[in-house]
């Protein structure tokens, strides 16, 4: 009997071959996957939960543990104010305070 190179079974087409079956075994392992994940995190934090709740003794308190945080005084942003003058003062002058209020 010789061997048939034609295909017996349906054509698929391209996108649905590349996706994968859906079913109970895909949502075993995502949910066997989130509870490792879930117990790992939980694991780390009960781990590293001493170190996390204890404080240092002095608590950055003494003048040694300041002096980290020196910075010199900034520069000015703008130097003077600039001044008012009156509309139309080409020589800067100050407008006069109006009297009586």
């Amino acid at each position: 009997m010789a061997l048939s190179r034609a295909p017996q079974r349906p054509a698929v087409g391209a996108t649905r071959a590349r996706q994968g079956r859906l079913g109970r075994h895909v949502l075993w392992v995502l949910v066997f996957g989130i509870a490792l994940v879930v117990l790992g995190f939980f694991a780390a934090f009960t781990w590293k939960s001493g170190d996390l709740a204890s404080t240092e003794p002095n608590n950055a308190r003494e003048a040694a543990d300041a002096q980290a945080f020196n910075a010199p005084e900034p520069a000015p942003v703008n130097g003077k104010p600039p001044q008012i003058t009156q509309p139309g003062s080409a020589q800067g002058e100050v407008p006069p305070v109006p009297a009586g209020q």
